[in-house]
C-alpha cells in the first residue's frame, strides 16, 4: 500500500521527516518497506531558472532562428539561440542551463549542452511548457508575468513541491490502515494530534426526487448500500493536484469522475463505483447473485462468466458490475456521460474474497473489501465524493441519499482484566495510560473498576475481537521498544528437547555447501498443478490443494523441489549466468484419503542443482562441463560432513524425472535420488543445457544422525591392496560387485573401489571391463600371502558364480 507524505499531512499534523515518520509507523506495526521521492514534474525542474531576455536579433545564418542574450543573475548574460517566433527583448522566461536534464511531455529526456547552432554559441535553452513537463502546448516559449529576480529557481517560482511515496507492507489483519485516513488514525494514537477530515457541511441537494430505486436481495453479502444521483456533470481532465496525488501513489489518472473514486478509495479507505445513470435500465439498482453462467463484460474489455456465487450490482435486466471487485464496460463513465449514480457500499469480506479469487481479479477495491472496510463510513464517503465531483465536474445532487442498512453491525464488546494486560505485555502500565491509549484508538471504555474494564470496539477494527487483540493494540501504541528486559531471564519447559539440534545441522550443511560453491535459494511451496504431474507417480500421496488459492498458477502444495529450482536456474541462465550450483532446504507435501478421513504429511528435503561448467576458463585450465559424478561427490560430502556412513543399495532412478540416475536406499527406504534431468522437463523452462539434480531425505538424516563421535586407534598392522580386472555384463553395476565382495569377505575386506572401466574392441558385445581394487586389513596381525590369496580366491569364485564375471589374471 502506498501513502503520499504530502497528503497525509493534510489529514494530521506531521513534524517528522519521511524517514523518521517511517520509523514511527513501523514501530506501530505498519512496516514501511520503501520511501521514494516523487517530483511534481519529472526531474523537478532541476537546473531551470527564471531569466530576462535582454536582446533579441535575427540569427545571421538562419532566417527562423533568433540570437538572444539572457540575464539569469550570473556575472554575465548567456548567449542563447532560440527558434521560437514569440521570443522578444524584455520578456521573463524559463531558462534551462547547461547540464540540466529536460523531460518533455512527448519524447525522450535530453541534456542541455553548450553548443554552436549555425555558427553561433548557445549556452542554454529558452523553454516552452511542453519541453519541461508543465503542459502540452508548443506554440512558443513560456512568457511569464512575474517580478521574480533573475536566477530564481523555476521550481520555486511555480511552487512545485516534491512529495514522498511511503510504501507500507500492510499485513492482512490491518484492514483499518488501508488508507491515508487509516494511517492517520495510528499517528493520532501515537502523537496525540487531531485528524482533519474533508468537511461535508456544504453538501446540499435540490428538491428533485431521484427516479432510482435500490433493492438488496442478499443482505448477508451486502449489509449496507448507499446511493446518490448527480445530474449535469462534465467529464474532463482532472486538476493537477489530483493527478499529482494519484501519480505519487502509482495510480493512473483517467478523468475527473473516475479519479474521484480512486481518491476516496485511497484517501478515506472506502471503495466506490460510479455508473452512467443514463445506461441503467429501468433506473433500478438490484444487488443480487445472478445465475451461474451469466455473462458480463468488465472494464478491461474481457467477457466473464459469473460463477453462481458472485454478488453483482444489476439493473432491471443485467449485471452492471461485479460487486466490490470490478465495474462493467457497458455502464461505466465515458466522455459523453452527463448524469451519474454513485454507489458506496459495505460488502461481506468472505463474499468478495471468494469472487476475486475465482476470477483472478485483484483490484484496489477488492484489496480493501476482502479484508474488511468500515460499515459506518459510507454516508460520509458519499457526501465527500459528491462535493468533490461538484467542484471538479459540476452537477446537482438529487434529493436524498439512499441508505439501505437494515441490520446495523454492532460494535464488539470485549472484557479486559488489568492483570492480563500486564501479564501479556510483560510490564505494568499505568491504568490512566491504558485508558488514554484505548480512547485514542476509538475503542470506547464502557465500564471499569479496579479489576478490569469493558470496551466497545468499532467495527472498522476487523481484527480486534478478543481480549488478547485489545491488549495487542495497547502494546502496539505503547511501543514494543518501551518494554524493558528483566535483569534475570528464565523459562520453564515441560517438553523434552532432542539431542540433535536440527537448526544447527542445517546451518552447518548450508555453510559447507556455500563453501564448496553452492548458492542457497528459497522458492515458493505453492506451485501450479502441472509441476506436480510428473511427480504424481513417485509421490507418497495425493497433492494438497489450496481451498482459497491466490490464483490459478499457485493452487497446490509442491510434491518436490525439482521444478521450483529449475525456474531459478532458467531465470539466471536467461541473464547470462550459466554456471550454477544451487541448494535449498524445503518441504514437500502430500495427503492421503482413507474413506472420509484425510491425513496430511510434510517431508523436509534438501535439493541440489548443478549445471554449466565446473569452473571458468583460464589460460592454463580449460573449462569442463559438470556431470553426474560432480553431483554425486557433493552428495557424499554432505553425508560425510554429518558423519553419516551410507551403507546403501543403489538402483536406477525412475525415468519419469531423469534420463539417467540412481536411488540410494537404506533398508529399502529411498534416502537420496540423483541424476540428470530429462530434456522434456528442461524444455518447459527453456533450459538448453544439462542439469543434474539430487534430492536428499533430510528428515531421515536427522533421525539417523548421532552427535557422538567414535574414535578408534590406527592399526599398527599394514593394509594390503589387491587388484582384479572383471569382464561382466554391461547391466551389472559396481554396487553389485561391492555387495558381493562384502558378503563374501566380511572380516578382512575394508574397501572396494573401481579405478578404471572399458567398453569397446576386444570385448564381446554387451560386455564391459572393470578394474577394481580391494583393501584388506587384519587388526590383530600382519596378513600373510596365504591368507590374502585365500580371501581373494573366495571373492573371485563369488564374482564368477553370482555375477557371471570373467576374471582376467
Amino acid at each position: 500500500m502506498k501513502i503520499s507524505y504530502k497528503y497525509l499531512a493534510d489529514l494530521i499534523e506531521i513534524n517528522e521527516t519521511p524517514e523518521v515518520l517511517s520509523n514511527l509507523l513501523t514501530a506501530t506495526g505498519l512496516e514501511v518497506e520503501n520511501i521514494d521521492k516523487v517530483d511534481a514534474v519529472p526531474g523537478g525542474l532541476a537546473g531551470l531558472v527564471i531569466g530576462e531576455v535582454l536582446t533579441c536579433e535575427p540569427h545571421p545564418n538562419a532566417d527562423r532562428l533568433r540570437k538572444t542574450t539572457v540575464d539569469i543573475g550570473a556575472e554575465k548574460p548567456l548567449d542563447i539561440v532560440c527558434g521560437a517566433a514569440n521570443v522578444a527583448a524584455g520578456q521573463k522566461v524559463v531558462i534551462a542551463t547547461v547540464g540540466a536534464m529536460l523531460y518533455p511531455a512527448d519524447g525522450e529526456p535530453f541534456e542541455i549542452k553548450k553548443s554552436k547552432i549555425r555558427g553561433e554559441v548557445s549556452e542554454g535553452m529558452i523553454c516552452a511548457e511542453d519541453e519541461i513537463g508543465l503542459g502540452k502546448s508548443h506554440d512558443g516559449i513560456m512568457v511569464l508575468d512575474t517580478d521574480a529576480p533573475n536566477g530564481t529557481p523555476a521550481a520555486t517560482h511555480f511552487k512545485l513541491e516534491s512529495d514522498y511515496c511511503i510504501e507500507i507492507g500492510l499485513t492482512p489483519n490491518r484492514a483499518d490502515a488501508a488508507s491515508h485516513f487509516g494511517v492517520a488514525r495510528d499517528l493520532k494514537a501515537v502523537n496525540g494530534h487531531g485528524i482533519t477530515l474533508p468537511k461535508i457541511t456544504d453538501f446540499k441537494v435540490i428538491e428533485i426526487k431521484s427516479e432510482f430505486t435500490v433493492t438488496v436481495e442478499n443482505e448477508d453479502a451486502c449489509p449496507r448500500f448507499c446511493g446518490l444521483e448527480i445530474r449535469g456533470v462534465t467529464v474532463k481532465e482532472s486538476p493537477d493536484w489530483l493527478k499529482n496525488f494519484l501519480r505519487t501513489i502509482g495510480v493512473k489518472s483517467i478523468n475527473n469522475i473516475v479519479d474521484t473514486t480512486n481518491y476516496i478509495n485511497h484517501f478515506i479507505g472506502q471503495p466506490m463505483h460510479i455508473f452512467d445513470a443514463d445506461k441503467v435500465i429501468g433506473k433500478k439498482i438490484v444487488v443480487r447473485v445472478p445465475e451461474k453462467g451469466t455473462k458480463i463484460t468488465t472494464l478491461d474489455k474481457i467477457e466473464r462468466e459469473l460463477s453462481g456465487f458472485d454478488l453483482a450490482i444489476c439493473d432491471s435486466e443485467k449485471p452492471m458490475a461485479i460487486a466490490g471487485v470490478f465495474g462493467g464496460m457497458n455502464s461505466g463513465v465515458s466522455e459523453s456521460t452527463k448524469n451519474i449514480f454513485l454507489e458506496v457500499a459495505y460488502f461481506d469480506p468472505a463474499w468478495i474474497r471468494k469472487t476475486a479469487t475465482h476470477h483472478s481479479l485483484k483490484t484496489d477495491a477488492s484489496f480493501r473489501y476482502e479484508r474488511g472496510t468500515d460499515p459506518e463510513i459510507p454516508p460520509y464517503a458519499i457526501k465527500v465524493a459528491a462535493l468533490m465531483i461538484q467542484s471538479l465536474a459540476g452537477g446537482e445532487c438529487l434529493d436524498g441519499i439512499i441508505d439501505k442498512y437494515p441490520h446495523p453491525i454492532e460494535h464488539k464488546k470485549v472484557v479486559l482484566k488489568y492483570r492480563n494486560i500486564n501479564r501479556l505485555i510483560g510490564k505494568e502500565i499505568e491504568i490512566t495510560r491504558i485508558h488514554r491509549i484505548l480512547e485514542s484508538l476509538d475503542i470506547k471504555i464502557l465500564t471499569y473498576d479496579g479489576i478490569g474494564l469493558t470496551v466497545s470496539v468499532p467495527p472498522y477494527r476487523v481484527d480486534v475481537t478478543r481480549e488478547a487483540d485489545v491488549i495487542e493494540e495497547i502494546l502496539r501504541i505503547y511501543g514494543f521498544d518501551n518494554i524493558e528486559l528483566s535483569e534475570n531471564l528464565q523459562s520453564d519447559f515441560i517438553s523434552e528437547f532432542p539431542l540433535t539440534d536440527s537448526d544447527a545441522l542445517r546451518k552447518r550443511i548450508s555453510e559447507y555447501l556455500a563453501g564448496i560453491g553452492f548458492n542457497e535459494i528459497q522458492t515458493l511451496s505453492i506451485v501450479k498443478s502441472e509441476q506436480n504431474t510428473p511427480l504424481s507417480s513417485l509421490s507418497k500421496g495425493d497433492e494438497v490443494k489450496l481451498l482459497n488459492p491466490l490464483n490459478e498458477e499457485l493452487s497446490v502444495m509442491r510434491q518436490g523441489l525439482l521444478f521450483s529450482g529449475l525456474q531459478c536456474l532458467a531465470y539466471n541462465i536467461n541473464r547470462r549466468q550459466a554456471n550454477l550450483s544451487f541448494f535449498e532446504f524445503g518441504r514437500s507435501y502430500y495427503q492421503k484419503t482413507n474413506g472420509e478421513k484425510i491425513t496430511y504429511k510434510e517431508q523436509q528435503v534438501l535439493g541440489l542443482w548443478i549445471t554449466g561448467n565446473k569452473s571458468g576458463e583460464t589460460w592454463h585450465h580449460k573449462s569442463a562441463k559438470v556431470d553426474f559424478y560432480d553431483l554425486a561427490k557433493a552428495v557424499q560430502q554432505v553425508l560425510s560432513s554429518l558423519k553419516f556412513t551410507l551403507k546403501v543399495s543403489a538402483k536406477p532412478a525412475s525415468d519419469v524425472l531423469f534420463s539417467q540416475g540412481l536411488v540410494y536406499e537404506v533398508n529399502k527406504k529411498a534416502v537420496v535420488t540423483l541424476g540428470e534431468v530429462k530434456q522434456n522437463h528442461l524444455k518447459q523452462e527453456s533450459i538448453k543445457q544439462s542439469v543434474f539434480y539430487a534430492e536428499i531425505d533430510w528428515d531421515y538424516l536427522l533421525k539417523a544422525y548421532s552427535p557422538e563421535v567414535q574414535f578408534q586407534p590406527i592399526s599398527k598392522f599394514p593394509e594390503v591392496r589387491r587388484d582384479l580386472s572383471l569382464v561382466i555384463d554391461r547391466n551389472v553395476t559396481f554396487a553389485a560387485i561391492e555387495n558381493v565382495a562384502f558378503q563374501t569377505e566380511r572380516k578382512l575386506l575394508k574397501e572396494v573401489n573401481v579405478f578404471d572401466t572399458y567398453e569397446g574392441e576386444n570385448l564381446d558385445k554387451g560386455k564391459k571391463s572393470y578394474s577394481v581394487s580391494f583393501k584388506l586389513l587384519d587388526e590383530n596381525q600382519t596378513l600373510t600371502d596365504k591368507v590374502i590369496d585365500k580371501a581373494m580366491n573366495r571373492m573371485m569364485q563369488a564374482f564368477e558364480k553370482e555375477l557371471g564375471a570373467l576374471i582376467r589374471r
